[in-house]
């Protein structure tokens, strides 16, 4: 450079230090204002990704829940289907004992009978099989099946006369009904 462009040069007025400061405070100020519009963007973002992972624990929770539910009452349904073949041969038992011989070899027979009936008892017991109650109990067609509907002077209307059939249930399912008479 020559002297008079150096000269020309140093003519030059100094810029201001307020506009270099001024122009600082802007670009933070802008840099601020920038950052915490993304922050409050991935905050906004990071809380809809929680809310979501919430719901999809909560789905899963009672998806797991559900399946448990359904296994069950399939192991329930499984199971009472075999019992429901039983119980022929429970009902057979009971036949035989009612006409039960009281003295000599049929008696020590009957006996036998009775170990076998009580075996197969506990064993039903312990599948949580019940009888539903039904002596002289008030018809309900969701425990039993009327066989015949007929005039007692004994028994109010509506009240179960005999058992033809005893019922059963495994937990809150009606296995088989009782089948009964019942009076008018």
């Amino acid at each position: 450079m020559t002297e008079e462009h150096k000269k020309r040069e140093s003519k030059r007025p100094p810029e201001p230090e307020i506009n270099k400061a001024s122009e600082a405070e802007i670009l933070d100020t802008n840099s601020n204002e920038s950052l915490s519009a993304e922050l409050e963007k991935v905050r906004a973002q990071s809380q809809e990704y929680f809310e979501g992972w919430q719901r999809e624990r909560a789905d899963f929770a009672n998806y797991k829940k559900r399946i448990e539910r359904d296994q069950i009452q399939m192991a329930q349904i499984v199971n009472g289907n075999i019992i429901k073949k039983y119980l022929v041969v429970m009902d057979d038992l009971e036949r035989a004992l009612k006409a039960r011989p009281t003295e000599g070899e049929g008696a020590k027979w009957a006996e036998g009978i009775d170990l076998i009936y009580r075996k197969f008892q506990n064993i039903l017991e312990n599948e949580n099989v019940k009888r539903i109650p039904a002596d002289a109990a008030e018809f309900d067609p969701n425990l039993h099946e009327a066989i015949s509907h007929e005039d007692s002077p004994d028994h109010e209307s509506g009240q179960v006369i005999e058992v033809l059939q005893q019922g059963y249930m495994i937990g809150d399912r009606v296995l088989r009904p009782a089948l009964v008479r019942v009076a008018k």
